[in-house]
C-alpha cells in the first residue's frame, strides 16, 4: 500500500499547488516544473519546490501548540471531524484506487478514522475519491467518487482544466453501506459539505470549465446554483454556524493565464491570487473576508463564529495555517513549521485543529493529518454571539476589484 502511496504525495519538485488530492481545496494551476523558476523570485511560488533547509529556526521554538500526528493510517490529508469531536473522515491513499498516472494527482479513497488512529474503515473501495463529510446525524456519510465512471479519462484532481469528469457525489453509512447517488451526470462535482441541520448539501460542480458552487437537497433533489461567475472559480463551501452563511474561496481564470503569460515571457512566477469570501446559503451577500493579491487557500470557519483558519505562503515557499477574524485584521500564524502545513479544519467543540502536515523529503510529501491543541484559542462554540461578523473592514487603501461585481449577477439580469 505504501509503495502505491508515493505516486501522488512523493511526487517530484514539480509538483502542482496542491498535487496530492482532491476535494474541497482545489489547485490553481497545472504543474510547472520548479526548475524554470529564475533564481531571484518577486514573491514565493505556489507550484515550486520548498527550501531544502526544513530545519526550523531558533526563534520558532515553542510559538507552535502541542502537535501530534495521527498514527496507524497510510497517508491522507484534507481530514474534518465528526460532531462527536473524535472521528475523521479522510482522503486516505490506497492502492485499490485507479492510478491516475505519472504526474497527475490521485490515488485516494475514503476513510474514517479516530483521531487516535483506531477504528480505521474504508468507506469505498473503487474508483478514485475526493473531498467528503459527517452529517449532522453522525450516521451518514457524503463523499465524492468516480466509482461509477471508471471508464472516462482519468483526470487530474490537482489541474482545474483537467478536473475528472464524472465525479459524481454519494451518501452512505459509516460503514460505507446503502450507498445512495446523489448526482447523476458526466460533470465534475466534488468539494462537498452539509448545511448544519443536515437538510442541504453544498458542493462544487464545474460545467464547460466553469466552477460554481451549487446545494441540494439530501436526496439528490432541489438542486440550486449558487453563483454564476465566468471568471471567478469558486469551492470549498463550508457552512458557518450560524446556518446562515458559507465560507468559500475563489481564484480567477484570467488572473492563472495572466501569471502563465508572464512566466512564459519572463520567466518570473507569481502566486496565483485567492480570495477567501462568504455569502448567505442562497447565493447572495457576497463579502470578501481577505484582501490580498496572493494566496489565500484552503479556508474552514471556527466555531465561534468570528474567526476561521486558512493557508498563507511565508518566504522561502513556507506554506502554514493561519488564524484570522471574520471582521477583518491581520492574520495569527498557527504552524511554524519550514514544510507544507495545509487543509486546517477545527473539531466542533474548538479545542482542536486538523491539518496535513509533509513529512517527507521533497515539497508535500508524506503528507498525514496531525491534531494540534488550540483549547487556549478561545474558538469554541460557548464564543458564538448568534451571528457571523456582516463584513471584513479592508486595510486602509484597498481598492475594491471590479470583478466582484459579478457574485451579484444572475441569469436574466441586464447586463
Amino acid at each position: 500500500m505504501m509503495s502505491h502511496t508515493s505516486r501522488l504525495w512523493s511526487l517530484s519538485a514539480g509538483a502542482s499547488l496542491l498535487a496530492l488530492l482532491a476535494g474541497c481545496s482545489k489547485p490553481a494551476e497545472p504543474p510547472q516544473p520548479a526548475a524554470e523558476a529564475p533564481a531571484q523570485q518577486a514573491a514565493p511560488d505556489a507550484v515550486s519546490q520548498a527550501s531544502p533547509d526544513t530545519g526550523p529556526p531558533p526563534e520558532w521554538a515553542g510559538k507552535e501548540l502541542p502537535v501530534r500526528k495521527i498514527p496507524n493510517v497510510p497517508e491522507n490529508a484534507e481530514a474534518y471531524y465528526a460532531r462527536d469531536n473524535l472521528h475523521v473522515i479522510a482522503q486516505t491513499q490506497d492502492a485499490a484506487s485507479q492510478d491516475p498516472g505519472e504526474g497527475r494527482a490521485g490515488g485516494a479513497l475514503t476513510y474514517t478514522f479516530t483521531d487516535t488512529g483506531e477504528e480505521i474503515t474504508r468507506i469505498n473501495d473503487h474508483g478514485q475519491d475526493a473531498c467528503s463529510w459527517f452529517f449532522p446525524d453522525g450516521q451518514r456519510l457524503v463523499w465524492t467518487s468516480t466509482r461509477d465512471h471508471m471508464d472516462m479519462p482519468l483526470g487530474n484532481w490537482s489541474d482545474d482544466t483537467e478536473y475528472p469528469q464524472g465525479a459524481e457525489l454519494y451518501v452512505s453509512d459509516l460503514k460505507g453501506g446503502n450507498i445512495r447517488r446523489l448526482t447523476d451526470n458526466q460533470y465534475y462535482e466534488a468539494e462537498v459539505t452539509t448545511s448544519n441541520d443536515g437538510q442541504w448539501v453544498f458542493f462544487g460542480r464545474q460545467i464547460d470549465g466553469k466552477m460554481d458552487i451549487w446545494k441540494m437537497r439530501i436526496d439528490g433533489t432541489a438542486e440550486q446554483q449558487l453563483t454564476f461567475t465566468d471568471d471567478w472559480q469558486e469551492g470549498a463551501p463550508y457552512p458557518t454556524p450560524d446556518g446562515e452563511h458559507i465560507l468559500f474561496r475563489a481564484w480567477k481564470r484570467s488572473d492563472i493565464a495572466a501569471n502563465k503569460k508572464l512566466r512564459e515571457e519572463t520567466g518570473e512566477r507569481r502566486q496565483t491570487p485567492m480570495t477567501i469570501f462568504t455569502m448567505k446559503t442562497d447565493g447572495s451577500d457576497v463579502q470578501p473576508r481577505t484582501f490580498t493579491n496572493d494566496m489565500n487557500w484552503a479556508p474552514y470557519p471556527a466555531p465561534d463564529g468570528q474567526h476561521f483558519f486558512y493557508v498563507r505562503i511565508y518566504e522561502g515557499n513556507n506554506w502554514e495555517v493561519v488564524m484570522n477574524d471574520l471582521a477583518g485584521g491581520e492574520p495569527v500564524r498557527i504552524t511554524w513549521n519550514k514544510t507544507f502545513d495545509g487543509f486546517p479544519a477545527t473539531s466542533w467543540d474548538g479545542k482542536k485543529l486538523l491539518f496535513g502536515r509533509s513529512t517527507g523529503e521533497r515539497f508535500m510529501s508524506g503528507i498525514y493529518t496531525h491534531v494540534m491543541d488550540i483549547a487556549s484559542l478561545g474558538v469554541g462554540p460557548e464564543n458564538f454571539k448568534g451571528s457571523i461578523p456582516p463584513k471584513a473592514e479592508p486595510p486602509a487603501g484597498w481598492v475594491p476589484d471590479p470583478a466582484l461585481a459579478a457574485f451579484s449577477q444572475r441569469p436574466g439580469d441586464k447586463t
